[in-house]
This record gives structure tokens, sequence and C-alpha cells, in this order.
């Protein structure tokens, strides 16, 4: 059991019938009436973000979740394939537990499965990844006043915005938190 008072940003907390990460909380002392506790709550299996207030003070179960690293080793007809490293056991995933991860997703990479009483709920990718440009508009010569960004498709499909020197076969590293173009590798 886990007190409000001890809320963090990531905890995850057994809650109404379901597996919720902390958002963002704010501890609340009114002039009047007894402390209390808002927190932003994000649902793990769902998605859904709420908001809630806590008493003070009040016990909730901390969630266990396990953290496997696995690899992924491939796709057939809407499911995504992947080893444990340390045990070789496979697994599969729907679309729907990946998410957007899936824009993202090379053979051979590993990546942090999130596990809820022995099932998946949910993947954490490598915060960096290298991927190859398979299509991008020529830059234009001479054009570096402006400053501005073309969209490029990359092998794993999707589509980031990289500034107008970089071309097609060229390798890049992408941020897959926000999506963003890095560098030139």
């Amino acid at each position: 059991m886990i007190s409000t008072n001890d809320f963090r940003t990531g905890l995850t907390i057994e809650w109404d019938g379901g597996v919720w990460t902390v958002v963002d909380f704010q501890h609340v002392k009114p002039g009047k009436g007894a402390a209390f506790v808002r927190a932003k709550l994000k649902n793990v299996i769902t998605g859904a973000v709420i908001e809630n207030t806590f008493r003070a003070g009040e016990k909730l179960p901390k969630a266990q979740i396990e953290y496997r690293e696995m690899q992924f080793l491939y796709e057939s007809g809407g499911q995504y394939f992947l080893m444990d490293q340390n045990t070789y056991d496979q697994i599969s995933l729907s679309q729907d537990v990946l998410a957007d991860a899936i824009q993202y997703l090379k053979e051979n990479m590993i990546i942090g499965v999130q596990f809820y009483e022995g099932s998946p709920i949910g993947i954490e990718l490598p915060n960096f990844v290298e991927l190859e440009i398979v299509e991008t508009d020529p830059g234009l010569r001479g054009d570096t006043a402006s400053g501005g960004t073309k969209p490029a498709k990359l092998e794993t499909g999707a589509v980031v915005q990289v500034p107008l020197f970089v071309q097609t076969g060229d390798k890049i590293r992408v941020d897959t938190r926000t999506n963003q173009y890095l560098e030139r590798v």
C-alpha cells in the first residue's frame, strides 16, 4: 500500500478496477478543511487520462509492473512477435498494445515490455533510433537562409520533418518520444 502523500510522477497504482500511472499531482492545503491531493492519472491499459482528488494520506495498492527486455523479431498478419532475451520465450502483441510505437519498430531491435499479472500491457522504445530515409524530396541548393524542413519517409514507414540538406539514403537519428529529427549518422 502506498499513501497519496507519496505520489510521484510515473508511480503505478491499482485504483477503481484498473492500473493507473500518475502523470501529474499536486498537494493542496486549503485554509479551511483537510488537505488533499489532486492527481492526473493515465490508465495503463486503455490510455485514458482522468483527474481525481484523493484525501491526504489515503492508502492505495501499488501495482506490480514487471519490465522485460525483448527483441522484436517480425510482423505477420497484424501480430508483432517478440522474444525474451533471457528465456528465449516468444510472445505476440497486437497493434493495440504497441500503439504508435509501430512506426519505429525495426527487426532485431531491443525494447522494454511491461507486464501486469503476466500479460503484456505496453512497451518502451529506446529514446533514440537510427533509421534510413527511403523517400524525400530533393533539397534546393543554397536555400539555407529559410532553415526550412521537408517530410521524409523512413524505412519503418514513419514520416518525420528533416532539414533540406538531408537526402534519400541518409541514415538519421530520431527521438522516439517527440518524433523529431536529431542528426545525420
